[in-house]
Formats: structure tokens, C-alpha cells, sequence
């Protein structure tokens, strides 16, 4: 069953704790959505990273990872690993982007991700996002908080590739950690893809979902 086509989404919000998040946790089904739909309108936020190397990389990687798309980027500076002692800052810049924006999708962190930053900002997303439909990414890490999401996007041999390519390329800060790199990125992908009968696929959460099938 496929719940979207490309051609009903003209906007769409994308939400980060941290500089690569976004394009971990959907960079695949970005490069999906931008290409089979020219035009779209993208606001990103990400809350940390600003004024670092780190801005410059997302900079550069989101707009390889939307190519075609009209993209505003905001990245803030909240204090890494320290957004539930800094929520107001975290709630305002979220209910900003709100007050700006009346998306058709909202893809960011999901509720149950071990990581206390992205948690906290998922946990504020249905507060100001409330009637929108929300995908929430996951991100491979030691926590080992891999969950049973609801949602994929498949992903074709060359977009996955081109996914990892990417990442390794726009985030060179990124390239001593040690759960960074090919291998991580396409592994997830394969079992994700498995789940939902593709080679790869990226997988996401959704809480609540209104359908409306009256004529």
C-alpha cells in the first residue's frame, strides 16, 4: 500500500537535533521525493551546529540531498547533548519555523529515540506541528534503540549508493567516528529493505495518521 505521491506534497518541513540527522535518517527518501518533484518547497531546521564547520557541511549536503528544490536552511547553536536543559530555546525555534510554514510533511527525529536530543525535539514536534502528517527517522547508534517503525521508502541500488556517497563526502567531521561509514549507512538500509520486499529502503515512525475515505 502506498499512502503518497509526490505530486500531492508542495511543502514539506524537515527537523534535526544535529548537523547530518536529517540526511542519515532520510537523505535517501529526500533525494526521491526532490527528484520526481521539482519545485518543492523545503524549511529545514536543525538546532546545533550554527557558527561551527558543522553549519557549512549541512549546508552543502541539504542542498545536494534536495537538488531542484527551494531550500531554507536555519541552523541554531543549542549546546549539543544539553536540549532538555535548553527546551524553551529548542520550543521557540520550533514554533518559529510553525508560525512561518503549513507544511504537507513534517520528517524529523521519532519519540522513542534513545539519543535525550533527539528525543527532546521530537517530543515537541506534534506540539506545534499538531494536524500534519509526521515521519520520524531513525538513526543508527550504540544505544541500540532500533524500534519496529511503521513506514518505508524504498530505495533503488543507485539512490542508496548515491545516499552514502554523500554522507561520507559533506561530512568530513564526521569521518573518525566509528559508526560512520559505508557499511553502517547501506546495512540498516538492506534490513530496512528487507521488511518491506526492496533491496533497501529507508524506514520511519508514524503515530497518528487521519484518513478520509467518505466520498
Amino acid at each position: 500500500m502506498r499512502a503518497f505521491r509526490p505530486d500531492a506534497l508542495d511543502r514539506v518541513v524537515l527537523l534535526g537535533a544535529h548537523c547530518d540527522d536529517i540526511a542519515i535518517g532520510a537523505g535517501g527518501t529526500l533525494l526521491t521525493l526532490c527528484q520526481s518533484r521539482p519545485g518543492l518547497q523545503i524549511d529545514a531546521l536543525v538546532l546545533s551546529g550554527g557558527a561551527t564547520a558543522r553549519e557549512a557541511e549541512e549546508h552543502a549536503a541539504l542542498q545536494s540531498f534536495c537538488p531542484g528544490a527551494e531550500l531554507k536552511l536555519t541552523v541554531l547553536d543549542l549546546p549539543d547533548g544539553r536540549f532538555p536543559a535548553n527546551w524553551e530555546r529548542a520550543k521557540q525555534a520550533v514554533e518559529d519555523l510553525r508560525a512561518r510554514t503549513e507544511p504537507d510533511l513534517v520528517i524529523g527525529p521519532h519519540a522513542r529515540d534513545a539519543h535525550q536530543d533527539h528525543r527532546t525535539l521530537a517530543e515537541l514536534v506534534p506540539t506545534a506541528f499538531r494536524d500534519h502528517v509526521t515521519l520520524g527517522y531513525e538513526i543508527l547508534k550504540w544505544e541500540g534503540d532500533l524500534g519496529a517503525p511503521t513506514v518505508y521508502q524504498p530505495l533503488p541500488d543507485e539512490v542508496a549508493e548515491a545516499k552514502v556517497e554523500k554522507l561520507l563526502r559533506y561530512y568530513p567531521t564526521q569521518s573518525g567516528r566509528y559508526w560512520f561509514d559505508r557499511d553502517t549507512f547501506l546495512g540498516l538500509a538492506r534490513v530496512r529493505g528487507v521488511q518491506c520486499r526492496a533491496r533497501y529502503a529507508e524506514a520511519f515512525y508514524l503515530d497518528k495518521l487521519i484518513v478520509g475515505l467518505e466520498a
